[in-house]
């Protein structure tokens, strides 16, 4: 007889007060076959994309959607052709947006985008980081080229929506492996005193002007801005305040490149960056392993003390009315840091 497993999932797009929005319900637990691990999952965060995909994709009743792209837990059992780790092993992840999610006591996921969780922090403190880490990690290394070492990139960076789960590591990132002059925004006292006890050197207002308030801190343009959230909305601030040759760092999609005039962009010779962490799994792309190193790099500089872990709070566990509070929360546009739920 198949194991049975409680899952956490939809069939149809509903608003998240609806009550069935999300579910439980029993699914076979997953067997490992190739380069696959089954993880005895620990913890979940729940990101932005989570409600983006609920809203966009649907599922049957034969199969509904799992969500899910974050988690700690503990290697059950590996696939035949699995090198990098062992049953018993603590890891965390972000998973393929392709497969079924991470709302569930097991789940499948390939190796080579699993990273070994840092020991110095618990399952609900490790599986916030890694989505949002390979995001901004991504992003400001790989996309954009910033040189790494104290001194080395001397450039300005803002960061617009620091409080966010991606602009909470892109400032740790930034403060402490770059020598980049980093601005964040937040607009509420609690999201200010966030991203300050992150390392952000300087704080704007994204309610506000952007380009007054640069100028007041002593930047007339910033050469690299991170364009997290409200990107639409501000689309022609960005252009007006980014530097000649400047580089522009995009991930919220392609609605978002769309918001802006390529006029300005153009004459500046504004380079830009489009950032998705899922690329590597969903191609299998040659180097879909440097996810696994990078996130094991990421665990050796929080154990080191480095990096922190960007969760601000547990919000209960992965059940159907936990995780509609969490949709809710993530929809409201107030979060800060990360959401996690304990998987029982």
């Amino acid at each position: 007889m198949t194991a049975q497993m409680l899952a956490i999932g939809y069939t149809a797009s509903l608003p998240i007060a609806h009550e069935h929005s999300l579910f439980a319900f029993e699914t076979p637990v997953p067997r490992p076959q190739g380069r696959d691990l089954l993880v005895r999952v620990k913890a979940v965060s729940v990101n932005p994309v989570d409600v983006k995909v609920r809203m966009r994709k649907q599922g049957t009743e034969a199969q509904p959607v799992i969500l899910g792209w974050d988690a700690a837990g503990i290697v059950e059992a590996a696939g035949g052709d699995c090198q990098l780790f062992r049953p018993g092993e603590e890891v965390y992840y972000a998973g393929n947006v392709n497969r079924p999610g991470t709302n569930a006591p097991f789940h499948l996921v390939d190796e080579r985008i699993v990273g070994r969780k840092p020991k110095s922090l618990s399952f609900v403190e490790a599986a916030a980081l890694p989505l949002t880490t390979l995001t901004a990690w991504e992003l400001l290394f790989d996309r954009i080229g910033v040189k790494r070492g104290e001194g080395t990139d001397r450039r300005s960076l803002l960061i617009v929506g620091g409080a966010g789960g991606v602009g909470s590591i892109a400032i740790q990132l930034a403060r402490k492996l770059t020598g980049l002059s980093v601005i964040a925004t937040a607009s509420r006292p609690q999201t200010e005193a966030w991203v300050r006890s992150l390392g952000a050197q300087h704080v704007i207002d994204h309610s506000k002007p952007f380009a007054p308030q640069l100028k007041a801190a002593g930047f007339p343009t910033v050469d690299i801005v991170l364009a997290l959230t409200g990107t639409s909305r501000n689309a022609a601030q960005i252009a007006e305040v980014i530097s000649p040759q400047g580089r522009l760092g995009l991930i919220e999609g392609l609605d978002s490149l769309k918001a802006f005039d390529t006029a300005p962009l153009w004459q500046k010779c504004v380079s830009i960056h489009p950032e998705l962490m899922f690329t590597r799994s969903t191609f299998t792309t040659p180097d879909m392993i440097e996810q696994h190193r990078l996130l094991c790099e990421a665990a050796d500089l929080v154990d080191r003390g480095v990096l922190r872990t960007t969760m601000s709070s547990v919000l209960g566990r992965l059940t159907a009315a936990d995780m509609k509070r969490a949709h809710a929360q993530i929809e409201s546009g107030t979060t800060i840091g990360k959401i996690v739920l304990e998987v029982a």
